[in-house]
């Protein structure tokens, strides 16, 4: 059954408020970070930029990926919601690189300014970031259907999610930038809401959770 009118303006409405607000926030930190110098291109702060900005473009493409599959509309308001906080954070990273005067790729390894990360690669031979989806995963969603497209949105974005977790708390150890650390916070609190959201919406569906990147 299709939530109410009121409860989907509602839900989109909360997280588009708490985007207006980190976007403020940020520019006030942009304000602030011109007085200091920029980081360096093998900065923590640089890599995050750079890494952070492609895993959320996998996100945003899964998240149309089952936009356009699924009838349900409480996770076609989810998919959206992605698409929308993702993509504007991510318009946030490439700025920052511009106003560092840094370029938006980097001949440097992915994940090279997180220590202990396991360098696992795709078949491509790209280096996987925490919690992103191979090749094959994304062609089984791209091939899925009905429920079971639904089921596999969700087990994949949750790990995603995490990932996207584990690389905020990372910077977070890593850097003194105000804008940064306003950042990686909204990342991880976010994605957590998110993940609550999404691990309800799996048991509705008898389905479980592929197990946690964050235990």
């Amino acid at each position: 059954m299709a939530a109410p009118q009121s409860d989907v303006v509602r839900r989109v409405a909360k997280p588009a408020s708490g985007l207006l607000l980190l976007i403020v926030g940020i520019g006030a930190g942009w304000l602030l970070a011109a007085w200091r110098a920029a980081p360096r291109d093998d900065s923590a702060e640089a890599g995050f930029a750079r890494d952070m900005a492609t895993h959320h473009a996998q996100a945003v493409d899964m998240s149309f990926v089952v936009r356009d599959k699924s009838m349900d509309e409480e996770l076609r308001t989810l998919a959206s919601d992605i698409i929308v906080t993702q993509s504007t954070q991510r318009g946030i990273f490439m700025g920052w690189l511009q106003q560092w005067g840094l370029p938006q790729a980097s001949a440097r390894p992915r994940m090279a300014w997180m220590p202990g990360h396991a360098h696992a690669t795709s078949s491509n031979g790209d280096v996987l970031m925490h919690g992103m989806a191979t090749d094959a995963e994304l062609r089984r969603l791209r091939d899925a259907s009905g429920v079971a497209a639904e089921i596999l949105f969700l087990q994949l974005m949750i790990r995603h999610h995490e990932g996207g977790i584990i690389m905020a708390r990372a910077l977070l150890e890593l850097t003194d930038r105000r804008e940064l650390i306003q950042m990686a916070t909204s990342v991880e609190d976010g994605q957590r809401a998110e993940i609550a959201h999404m691990r309800m919406m799996l048991v509705a569906r008898r389905a479980q959770a592929l197990p946690s990147l964050l235990e």
